[in-house]
Formats: C-alpha cells, structure tokens, sequence
C-alpha cells in the first residue's frame, strides 16, 4: 500500500489498539499515516479507566488542516466517541475526501468491556 491515510479515532494509552495500532499497521503496509484524535483513553492491558472527548470543531480542525496541506489518499476510521463527532467526521469527510476509499472500524467497546461510545 502507498499513500497518504488519515485515520481518525481514539488514542490508546496502552499502545494496543486505537489510533496508536492503527499507525503501526498503515506505516507497516508502506504508507503515510496522519491522524485527527477523537478522544484520549487511560487504559492498559487491564482495562480502560477513563475517556476524555476532544471537542467536535477541534477535530475538524485537525482533519482540515492536515489535508489541506498534506492531501489524502484514503480513510480509517476507530472510536468516535459520541453522535456530535461521528457527524462532524462524516460531514468533514463528505467535503475533504469525498469519492475516497474510507474503512469504518467503530470502537464501540473495549476488549475489557468499558463502552466507549455511549447508548
């Protein structure tokens, strides 16, 4: 894979899942990652304790400023945390990269069990 891939999700503290994995596989297939982080996690491999949203016009900021002057070749998307982001990322989305190639990968819930997205 060659490319520029933006991935917009969560960080994962503990380094195993989230935006942190998702940059491990990208560059390990031969692309070029960037990122717009939905929200910040305090987990381990024990579990996650905390979750912080980052707000939905700073994510947009993120996604707009990146593109604008790197470009962008495809998508993938993780946790989004809650409604007001996962329709910012799509609108964003429609007007950044519309025809893109875009991988949805919600994370809803952590392998140990806390929700990540609420009801």
């Amino acid at each position: 894979m060659k490319g520029r891939v933006l991935i917009v999700a969560g960080s994962d503290s503990g380094g195993g899942a989230g935006i942190q994995a998702d940059i491990k596989a990208v560059t390990a297939l031969g692309a070029f990652a960037m990122t717009a982080v939905t929200a910040l996690t305090a987990q381990n491999t024990e579990g996650v304790a905390n979750v912080l949203p980052v707000p939905p016009g700073f994510i947009r900021e993120q996604m707009n400023v990146v593109v604008s002057d790197l470009g962008v070749d495809a998508v993938k998307t993780g946790m989004l945390h809650d409604a007001a982001v996962i329709e910012a990322v799509a609108e964003e989305l429609a007007q950044l990269a519309p025809g893109l190639p875009v991988v949805v990968d919600p994370g809803m819930v952590a392998k140990g069990g806390h929700r990540l997205l609420p009801e």
